[in-house]
């Protein structure tokens, strides 16, 4: 008799924890729910990855789910993750074809290699550019979210073509140096951009149109070393350029950097003088 009490403790102890998980369940789902009515999709993580909503604080995520595992073998979920990214693509209403993947030897191999063909997209040029189709889905946001608007509103007129490298087997600024690590373009994973082309005509290129780099700038540094130059003690830095090609080209680098996970330009170094890199890479890097 003396357990009972004991036991009906326990029972009461049970009953209000049960009432208790039920409650936070209730809670949960409501909050839940208020936050899926609330927050755009982009900021959600459990909606699908959407190419026109702008870059959200889960779109990084998304796009991370597409990528295949470092030189996987599992030739089934190559073909399966592929189509699935490629899925993504044409609910966007982007023409997207399987390409052949690559296997140059060594570091050089593309796998889940894709083709942008048409459709709801400005066009690469040339075409028929092979890459890693996690890189297309990137491109299709930026050229969405940023080239056709920056186009717009800064130089009055609608993109026709961007031109552009993918795949090349090398190291990294082609450096023969086996210590070198390698190109991104060596996967397939990576984009060259010399020159938009306007419908009006016009061809923007980053060689002529960039104008001054920045003096506090990595490349005016590594100029200023190699020159044997002192840093200037006081001074504000250059000011972007005003010509409003320089701002478009500084506008569509700059936010590139919330889509792509690499991405360099002329303030970067002497090598990137005439070209935007994008690439896909896990590093974090704006320059």
């Amino acid at each position: 008799m003396k357990d009972a009490p004991q036991q009906s403790g326990k029972r009461h102890i049970l009953a209000d924890l049960w009432v208790q998980l039920w409650q936070a369940a209730i809670v949960g789902a409501f909050a839940l729910a208020v936050l899926n009515g609330w927050a755009p999709p982009e900021h959600l993580p459990w909606t699908r990855l959407d190419l026109d909503r702008p870059v959200g604080v889960t779109t990084a995520a998304k796009i991370a789910d597409l990528e295949l595992p470092y030189r996987t073998t599992d030739r089934s979920r190559i073909d399966a993750e592929t189509d699935r990214c490629m899925q993504a693509l044409r609910d966007a209403g982007v023409e997207v074809e399987r390409a052949a993947d690559i296997d140059d030897g060594g570091f050089c191999v593309i796998q889940g290699a894709v083709r942008l063909t048409g459709g709801a997209l400005t066009p690469l040029r040339p075409e028929g550019l092979v890459m890693r189709c996690p890189l297309a889905i990137r491109y299709v946001i930026w050229e969405r979210q940023t080239l056709r608007p920056a186009a717009e509103e800064i130089l009055g007129s609608p993109v026709a073509g961007v031109e552009a490298g993918s795949y090349a087997c090398r190291r990294v600024n082609g450096s023969t140096n086996p210590s070198e690590r390698p190109s991104e373009h060596a996967s397939g994973n990576a984009l060259d951009i010399p020159a938009i082309v306007l419908q009006d005509g016009r061809r923007i290129t980053v060689a002529d149109d960039w104008g001054p780099i920045r003096s506090d700038s990595r490349a005016a540094r590594l100029e200023r070393e190699a020159s044997g130059q002192l840093p200037p003690l006081f001074g504000p830095p250059v000011a972007d350029a005003t010509a409003p090609e320089g701002r478009f080209l500084r506008r569509i680098r700059s936010e590139a950097c919330s889509v792509f996970g690499t991405v360099l330009g002329p303030e970067y170094n002497s090598a990137h003088r005439d070209h935007l890199h994008l690439d896909g890479s896990h590093t974090p890097l704006c320059s």
